[in-house]
């Protein structure tokens, strides 16, 4: 592992600066170009007249302000349309040239930033645009996507296929004549799409993409500018910038917000990273030893806790939220940072939009220099605000271990798992019904309101929910399986706290048993869109399951008190059955109680419901809210793997 020459002590001496203008900008005094780089000894500005080879047409000596040790040039010149690079002289040596770590718009791969008017990248009408006014994340559903995924296979009735723009085709269809794309969205009624890594990353060479090379993008190289594969035209520095936004205008008309995956915690290279060739050693944290610690498993983290790193997180969303009209960010490996630069960048993306929310994975892919205590970790979240985590509760005792293909949940029959399911039904809230200590990852409850809370059975990471049943269930049939999902989901989505789902798994998509897809080809990674007539009936229960929770804030209720006031639990001795009710038309809700029960075995039960006029809202794998039926009470049969919901 390569080492630093540094440690900790080393930066405490370093002065920050807090301007939002570092990188290039413009105004009417001409072109402003500023690096942050304390103690380099000098550094110099390249202008290029291409994004790639060639020798610079003008180098300029940038001066360094001592106080904030800002490097900085003012150049009048016409410079519309060229690049630029900086280069630092650090310790006696000169380093590689670098975009710096603010540039803003990028040539083809990144290696030089682009000098372009901002204005000429906004598409028609946007500074009117505007994602929906979400008061409470609990409010939202939430649906993860990737740009390749959602769009490229052949059957996705889309023309540009894997790009941005995929969002602007109203009318797609597949060959067997269902929506695909944002009609799709539309159909399903979910309410954010949150789209995995979309700024400039490392893995896919912009000048190959006829070679269809695909990832994830979990490793950055320039944090504020779109990643050139999803557009159009990589070697325009406009074309990647409009054609997100045209996409995320698309989506605001649809009424979808847009959620943005960022990766703070690491770099895709180390040594070579523009934070390395801007100020060597301050962006990572470092073990004793010296070597770059990896709390990532990427090969280093960065240092959050250090004010200039804070400062470019807590910037950098802001920019995003400004620039782009993002309206939620999900943080990759969100315990790497510390807990203020957490709260840091709720207060800046609120005073921007308060609609904004903030969520992300409250662990670390390993150990970290940085205390527990101070790390945004799921069991500090109370320590944080407008924030809120990963139930990674609910998602093993729903669905089986994410580690253990083979291990099963409560709803592909694993007894055992009830009492961690209503920590999930709770949002690992205080409830007096809860026993915390029979819990399988949280011993207490954590979380100190629903807002902190998201609930999933599976995401882009490990098997997706259709591959994990199908590996944990052997010898069932496809029809079982299905059934098994539809619990899962109903689950969560009737739980407390905010549901996100993976795109493709309302028609039941695989990715044929592959745990890790991140460079997997598309024919792994691509949703089959003949799957959405083949498999309808599993659609229209997850449309049918969102219509039902947004139509009633029982579901959504936003405190603690709330929760424990409005949900008990029925007292039941049965493996894999869960019995509750949602009590005094809570949150607002016109029904005054909903009874759910929840029987994940393989096997019908028997229930008691009290006497009176219940509505069947869901039962046996079908459900509508306007009802399939009344009920009197009394004895009743739940059927094997599936929910019976009523109401009145």
């Amino acid at each position: 592992m390569a080492q630093n020459s540094f440690k900790s002590s080393d930066f405490a001496a370093y002065p920050t600066y807090n301007g939002e203008d570092l990188g290039y900008s413009y105004d009417k005094n001409g072109n402003h170009f500023k690096l942050w780089s304390p103690k380099a000894d000098s550094v110099k500005l390249k202008i290029y007249q291409h994004a790639q080879g060639g020798s610079p047409i003008s180098v300029y000596d940038l001066s360094k302000d001592e106080a904030t040790g800002v490097w900085s040039i003012v150049l009048p010149d016409d410079l519309f349309g060229k690049f630029y690079t900086f280069q630092v002289k650090f310790a006696g040596d000169w380093l590689a040239e670098t975009p710096g770590v603010w540039a803003k718009a990028v040539g083809v791969n990144g290696h030089r930033a682009a000098i372009i008017y901002f204005s000429k990248t906004n598409p028609e009408g946007w500074a009117a645009d505007r994602g929906p006014a979400t008061a409470h994340i609990t409010d939202a559903v939430i649906y993860e996507m990737h740009h390749r995924d959602f769009s490229m296979s052949p059957n996705s009735g889309i023309v540009n296929k894997g790009k941005f723009i995929a969002m602007l085709e109203d009318g797609a269809e597949s060959p067997n004549g269902e929506k695909t794309g944002i009609d799709h969205l539309k159909e399903l009624g979910i309410t954010h799409v949150h789209i995995l890594p979309s700024f400039d990353y490392n893995s896919i060479d912009e000048m190959l993409l006829p070679e269809n090379k695909y990832n994830w993008g979990y490793d950055p190289i320039n944090y504020n500018v779109p990643d050139g594969s999803y557009s159009t035209n990589p070697a325009d520095p406009y074309v990647r910038i409009r054609e997100m936004k045209e996409m995320i205008a698309a989506l605001h008309k649809a009424g979808i917000g847009v959620v943005m995956d960022v990766v703070y915690n690491h770099t895709a290279n180390t040594d070579n990273s523009n934070f390395t060739l801007t100020a060597p050693g301050y962006y990572y944290r470092e073990r004793e030893d010296g070597s770059y610690s990896n709390a990532s498993g990427c090969g280093n983290e960065t240092a959050s806790d250090r004010p200039q790193v804070r400062n470019f997180i807590v910037n950098s969303v802001k920019y995003w939220a400004k620039e782009y009209h993002i309206d939620g960010f999900r943080f990759d490996l969100m315990a790497i940072h510390d807990t203020e630069t957490m709260n840091d960048v709720v207060d800046a993306l609120h005073s921007v939009n308060p609609s904004i929310f903030v969520y992300g994975e409250g662990w670390t892919a390993g150990d970290s220099p940085l205390p527990p205590d101070r790390r945004a970790l799921k069991e500090n979240v109370a320590k944080m605000h407008g924030v809120a985590v990963f139930s990674d509760d609910i998602r093993d005792a729903i669905k089986g271990s994410y580690a253990d293909e083979h291990d099963r949940g409560f709803a592909s029959g694993k007894p055992g798992n009830e009492e961690t399911v209503k920590i999930g039904i709770v949002a690992s809230t205080a409830h007096p019904q809860v026993d915390y200590l029979k819990g399988n990852n949280s011993k207490h409850p954590y979380a100190t309101s629903p807002e902190q809370i998201i609930n999933y059975v599976s995401c882009h990471d490990d098997l997706c929910l259709t591959d994990k049943l199908a590996a944990s269930m052997p010898g069932s049939s496809v029809a079982d399986r299905m059934r098994a999902a539809k619990l899962a989901q109903t689950i969560v989505f009737t739980s407390q706290g905010t549901p996100f789902m993976l795109s493709g798994e309302e028609i039941f998509r695989d990715k044929k048993g592959v745990h890790n897809s991140y460079a997997s080809p598309d024919s792994i990674n691509s949703i089959d869109w003949n799957l959405k007539k083949q498999n309808r009936d599993q659609f229209d229960y997850y449309r049918n399951l969102i219509a039902m929770r947004l139509a009633h804030p029982a579901f959504r209720m936003t405190s603690a008190a709330d929760i424990a006031k409005h949900i008990v639990f029925d007292k039941v001795n049965v493996p894999c059955l869960i019995s509750y009710s949602i009590i005094g038309h809570a949150n607002g809700d016109k029904w005054k109680e909903i009874k759910l029960v929840f029987n994940g075995s393989d096997m019908e039960q028997s229930i008691s419901v009290p006497k009176g006029k219940w509505t069947i809202v869901a039962r046996n794998g079908v459900i509508n809210q306007s009802g399939l039926g009344t009920f009197g009470g009394g004895k009743t049969i739940v059927e094997a793997r599936s929910a019976l919901i009523l109401a009145q």
